[in-house]
């Protein structure tokens, strides 16, 4: 379905039901709204475990704008701050009160501007593979520790000039299968999606506001409980990335996990180690 956030329309797609017979009455379960990664993709990658969450809660998958079936609207509104603010929209628009927002690796990055931007929103915070700032360096020596100097020289090319159309099938062929530590069909998780490459090189150009965003002060300003999953093994969120959020977050909000053998998507590594510190988090 589409809804109409005020002017712009997001593709939503939901799974798993509000309230649940509980005996002689109907409970009700959480809501967990699903900011996808990218940019450039649609939230079809969260397909693959969504339907894991939605055992405990109602889970609520959407296209940010810009992106899948959502409206395009333009690149003078593909910022940080209109992707952040159509989170608090899109509860309004769907009477969500307490969400529990969870971003994954861009995806997250758009929760914390959320949650620095509307501080107390959500009932809870979860980021996941992500990082509070672009760090090539950090990027780059990883991927050099997992795949060689290659591997590092086409990461290093990508992220430097991501308009580059040439330099897309190799990152494909060398990097990305260093992503996860469990072997991923990538070309089916591709084909599932709709792709946006220009949504991509506009967040990722030179000087754009993918290379200039920095949380790791604002961070302190969070108002909600938040989880941050780290993937040890995560090439294109390292993660230091996920110690600096954890360090910048308020200590007696934050829970921190990080996962041995896992990489870029705790939930496609270790699935049901994903699922559990989730379901403990939320239902608690």
């Amino acid at each position: 379905m589409r809804i109409d956030i005020g002017g712009i329309r997001l593709f939503v797609d939901i799974g798993g039901f509000a309230l649940v017979p509980d005996g002689p009455v109907l409970r009700e379960r959480p809501t967990l709204l699903l900011v996808h990664g990218g940019p450039g993709f649609d939230h079809s990658i969260q397909k693959s475990f969504a339907s894991r969450l939605a055992r405990f809660a109602q889970v609520i998958c959407y296209d940010q704008r810009g992106h899948g079936r959502s409206d395009r609207a333009g690149p003078e509104s593909w910022t940080l701050d209109d992707w952040a603010d159509d989170i608090v929209r899109l509860c309004d628009a769907l009477e969500i009160s307490e969400p529990v927002v969870l971003g994954s690796s861009f995806g997250g990055i758009v929760a914390q501007a959320y949650a620095i931007r509307h501080p107390g929103h959500a009932a809870k915070l979860i980021l996941h593979t992500t990082t509070p700032r672009f760090a090539l360096d950090r990027i780059a020596a990883q991927f050099e520790e997992l795949g060689g100097p290659k591997a590092r020289a086409i990461a290093e090319a990508l992220w430097s000039d991501p308009g580059d159309p040439a330099l897309l099938e190799p990152y494909l062929e060398i990097c990305m299968p260093l992503y996860n530590t469990v072997p991923r069909d990538l070309a089916l998780t591709r084909n599932w999606g709709i792709v946006t490459p220009d949504v991509l090189t506009h967040f990722y150009q030179l000087g754009g506001e993918g290379h200039r965003f920095d949380f790791r002060t604002e961070l302190r300003t969070v108002r909600s409980p938040t989880l941050v999953l780290g993937g040890v093994e995560d090439p294109i969120c390292p993660i230091a990335d996920s110690d600096d959020i954890a360090a910048a977050l308020p200590a007696a909000l934050c829970s921190y996990r990080r996962f041995e053998n896992c990489g870029h998507g705790i939930n496609w590594d270790d699935p049901e180690g994903f699922e559990t510190v989730i379901r403990d988090f939320v239902v608690e």
